[in-house]
């Protein structure tokens, strides 16, 4: 599968995950950790069923957008889940664009003489980026870095500072203390191979059943989204009725039974490349049989033409031999 179908995928996971206010609320709280984030409240949180990436970079990234209060001050979270293969150096200025368009799209939708009153505020936008690319991440996590001579003007440049969310620099020990769902998703998606996801729910086994109902839908959502990736439509059908069928209380069985699924899809493709090896090396020892077998007939018609006595550029004309070949020959 092509790492963009495979970028693709996560893009719609994680957007799947985070539209679940429980899930995004477990995201401040465990991987942001400062003050503010302990006063957000699921029941505060309303999720902006709009995206405000630019045409340019539809195929790039997704974003979510929630709306939250604080103290009763009105704040929006803005994540980017950027889920490319490669780092794209110009992370900042596209946030500085899209937190620009839901601005604007919130003065589009006040009116004029509310929006001109001297006691009017736009709310605080808190930008997260949600990376989980193998490269580390390089890019300036503040916007002025990326102004020619920032240093010069100091404050009189625009700036802000956004929140990386590194999936793959977290510790194993980390996330399996953490022990929660997004903690387990990430725990997850550190890995590739399905061999080691399978390695790795084991170990999450304790986490999982700690899960509530929301939660574990939530879970196995995500699961499936990576386990079913390179099977075949059967073997897709087969682990996604297993994942479907899981109670908290049979995990283990789970995992026992989409292992055996993964293995026979292993043992099915290996078989197959070794039968389509032996096909493709019987055609090569016939080429080659068929090749040196006319060398041969050849060899014997050019050593007849040279007993006959016949002119050396007929013998090399028929055969198709170079002068020094058939020297040898001689």
């Amino acid at each position: 599968m092509p790492d963009e179908e495979i970028h693709q995928q996560h893009d719609k996971g994680y957007g799947f995950l985070f539209a679940s206010k429980k899930a995004f609320v477990q995201l401040l709280r465990g991987f942001i950790r400062t003050g503010w984030t302990e006063q957000v409240e699921e029941t505060s949180l309303e999720k902006i069923n709009k995206s405000f990436i630019l045409q340019d970079f539809k195929d790039k990234e997704a974003d979510l957008v929630y709306k939250a209060s604080i103290k009763d001050t009105e704040v929006i979270f803005y994540v980017l889940m950027e889920m490319q293969s490669t780092i794209d150096f110009l992370m900042p200025y596209r946030l500085h664009l899209y937190m620009n368009e839901i601005w604007r799209d919130i003065f589009k939708n006040t009116e004029l003489k509310e929006a001109e009153r001297k006691e009017f505020r736009l709310p605080p936008i808190i930008p997260i980026v949600l990376y989980n690319g193998e490269p580390k991440w390089t890019v300036p996590l503040n916007f002025r870095e990326m102004l020619n001579s920032y240093e010069l003007f100091g404050e009189h440049t625009v700036n802000f500072r956004y929140i990386l969310i590194d999936v793959q620099r977290y510790r194993e020990e980390e996330l399996l203390e953490l022990s929660n769902l997004v903690s387990a998703v990430f725990y997850l998606d550190q890995v590739k191979e399905l061999e080691e996801i399978i390695e790795r729910l084991r170990k999450l086994i304790t986490t999982i059943q700690g899960m509530n109902e929301e939660e574990l839908k939530l879970f196995l959502a995500w699961a499936q989204n990576i386990l079913i990736t390179n099977l075949s439509p059967e073997e897709k059908s087969q682990v996604s009725e297993i994942l479907s069928e899981t109670r908290v209380q049979e995990v283990k069985e789970m995992i026992t039974n989409v292992e055996k699924v993964i293995k026979r899809s292993h043992e099915e493709a290996k078989k197959q490349g070794i039968e389509e090896g032996m096909e493709k090396g019987m055609e090569k020892g016939m080429e080659r049989g068929m090749e040196k077998g006319m060398e041969k007939g050849m060899e014997k018609v050019a050593k007849q033409m040279l007993e006959d006595g016949e002119d050396m550029g007929k013998i090399m004309k028929y055969t198709g031999f170079s002068r020094e070949e058939i020297e040898k020959l001689k």
